[in-house]
């Protein structure tokens, strides 16, 4: 999530700005985090050089395709979509994010259906 700065602000303005901007930042990444559970990083809020919170993140771990075991895949890739997703509002980078998992789980689902059909073979 990201915020543009307003120039020359009085100092209550400043102070009212940094604590709406850090509570719409911090309640959009508690938002993924809560989702990510074990997944999920520290939640990290960048400020500008004026100390106004401009953005923030929390890092996921991305699922990679386990060929053994592709139902573990996509039950992380899973989890990965709901988190990136999680936000009332969610990014531009959390739609990114959500497409890469799905990405994967598709991949992963591919396997799990021949993994399936060679069973019954």
């Amino acid at each position: 999530m990201n915020f543009m700065t307003i120039p020359s602000l009085r100092n209550h303005q400043k102070q009212d700005l940094i604590r709406r901007n850090y509570r719409e930042i911090y309640n959009h990444e508690l938002a993924h985090k809560n989702a990510a559970g074990s997944l999920g990083g520290p939640i990290v809020i960048e400020k500008n050089s004026e100390g106004i919170p401009v953005s923030g993140h929390v890092s996921i771990k991305m699922p990679s395709l386990n060929r053994d075991n592709p139902k573990e895949t996509i039950n992380h890739a899973n989890t990965v979509i709901k988190a990136a997703l999680a936000p009332s509002d969610p990014s531009a980078q959390d739609y990114k994010v959500a497409a890469e998992a799905r990405s994967i789980k598709s991949k992963a689902e591919g396997l799990e259906h021949r993994k399936r059909l060679n069973y019954y073979a």
